[in-house]
């Protein structure tokens, strides 16, 4: 009975010092006033959605970080997030409609404006910043938390601010602009992925910002009967939607170690100076599939069959290995060799073309043309792709797509072949044309292959845009005096 009175004792001390040392200095009505005038939809709120949404999905597009942690300097979705958190806290139902209303607004217009830019964008590939949103895992969970736990303390003791917001923004707006995405693109696994993702943000935040507001006093009038239900649906919630995203994390755990393995196996079936150049572990394949490229000074029969059967071993299931094996150092010597060295050129063969396959898929995907469109010399490692015409697209976009699918494709020369869009416009500094535009006309008459003409525009200005195309090899000549200055396709009977 004594140990018993004695907890007791001690736990209402620590409550009495809480009550007066944090409670106490807070600012409730304040607090509350200020929650409410933040939650609100207003014009500012959608235009900062807008911005917001823009930023972090051309930061995703452009796989660039310090481009998505602009977006979240913005941090619109604070504000509402909060809101419902603190109407759960307080059971106020009527706050509740009104930060969920305008939350639910947010995210719809972001998933809808995302997608809006994506449509319209030549660019549509799966960066890797995008692919990091779709497989939720515990770990987002715990950022989603202690992202709300940040934001609600820094509310609760009046330092809100751009800091702690960008915390809250980073758990939600990059998602959505994922969802965007994928519905643009009709991309189930990226949309799936990245709906789940920000849902679970969602509710944690929530579900955090409510357990922060009871902690810190707000809510005094329920009845400890409330209380408790209030704490065991907190509990619950985070429990069910950590579970998921628990087995998500053990697949991704799971992967790890069987790329760790795979790189250790494959490296054993060679000497200590060979070296592992390359390698890459399908996981989606069935059997599961390893490809590496070995830099060894001399070629090992039976790498793939025992690499084989000692990975299946270590993973205890059935695997598929493919070792390319380049020769370093002094050439064949004997007749083993190079027996062993023409069994190897078949296996390159099967890799090569498996690694075709691969660079076709990222091409349909970077340039949206299908493979029917796509024309492969595989002796001298270049693609040609007829262009799918895009609305809207300009020569310029098309050039900046060559440039996209060529940097995806490491190691091939990628020419793209775009439609007669129309040329750019050619303005001038100080007597001195654009020369972007003049560079884009250049690169797009020497895949067309029509002359270009120069239109409208001062006899002179004309005269030095011919002379600035021709330096660039350009077949153009002068096509009409009225107007103003514009390069244009010009017919074959006018090109003769």
């Amino acid at each position: 009975m004594g140990m018993e009175t004695a907890k007791k004792t001690n736990a209402h001390g620590i409550r009495r010092w809480w009550q007066h040392h944090a409670i106490a200095t807070v600012d409730h009505v304040d607090v509350i006033q200020k929650v409410h005038e933040e939650s609100a939809w207003s014009p500012r709120y959608l235009f900062m959605i807008l911005m917001s949404a823009g930023i972090a999905l051309l930061g995703l597009l452009l796989s660039s970080p310090a481009v998505v942690i602009g977006a979240m300097l913005i941090s619109p979705l604070m504000g509402p997030i909060i809101g419902v958190g603190f109407a759960l806290a307080l059971f106020d139902f009527d706050e509740l409609k009104r930060s969920a209303t305008a939350l639910a607004l947010g995210a719809v217009i972001a998933v809808l404006f995302t997608a809006l830019i994506v449509a319209v964008s030549p660019i549509q590939t799966v960066t890797s910043e995008i692919a990091a949103r779709t497989r939720p895992n515990l770990f987002d969970l715990l950022v989603a938390l202690f992202s709300a736990l940040a934001g609600s303390y820094a509310m609760i003791r009046g330092k809100s601010g751009t800091i702690v917001g960008v915390a809250i923004a980073t758990a939600l707006m990059p998602p959505l602009a994922v969802v965007g995405f994928g519905l643009a693109t009709w991309n189930s696994a990226v949309f799936g992925g990245a709906l789940l993702l920000f849902i679970t943000n969602l509710i944690t935040i929530a579900l955090s910002a409510t357990l922060m507001a009871r902690l810190y006093g707000f809510a005094s009038h329920l009845s400890p009967s409330q209380s408790r239900w209030q704490g065991a649906l907190l509990i619950a919630t985070l429990v069910i939607l950590s579970v998921p995203l628990a087995l998500t994390l053990r697949q991704i755990a799971w992967e790890t170690l069987a790329a760790r393995q795979a790189r250790d196996v494959v490296r054993a079936q060679f000497a200590g100076n060979a070296r592992l150049s390359d390698i890459d572990v399908d996981y989606a394949a069935e059997p599961l599939t390893v490809r590496a490229e070995v830099l060894t000074p001399a070629l090992v029969a039976n790498a793939n069959a025992k690499a084989i059967a000692e990975l299946s071993r270590q993973l205890e299931r059935p695997v598929n290995v493919e070792i390319y094996q380049v020769r370093i150092g002094s050439a064949a010597r004997d007749a083993e060799t190079a027996e062993l060295a023409a069994a190897q050129a078949g296996e390159l063969s099967r890799v090569q073309e498996s690694q075709v396959a691969t660079l076709l898929e990222r091409l349909s995907v970077a340039t949206g043309a299908s493979k029917e469109q796509v024309t492969l010399d595989r002796t001298n490692r270049r693609v040609i792709v007829a262009a799918t015409p895009l609305p809207g697209a300009t020569m310029a976009a098309y050039r900046l797509l060559e440039q996209r699918a060529a940097a995806n494709m490491t190691g091939w020369s990628v020419t793209l072949i775009p439609p007669a869009a129309p040329l750019p416009s050619v303005r001038f500094t100080d007597d001195v044309p654009d020369a972007a535009a003049l560079d884009t006309a250049a690169w797009a008459q020497a895949r067309i292959r029509v002359p270009i003409g120069v239109a409208g525009g001062t006899t002179a200005q004309a005269d030095v845009v011919l002379d600035e195309l021709k330096t660039r090899k350009v077949d153009a000549r002068r096509s009409g005096s009225a107007g103003t200055l514009r390069l244009e396709w010009l017919a074959p009977e006018e090109s003769e």
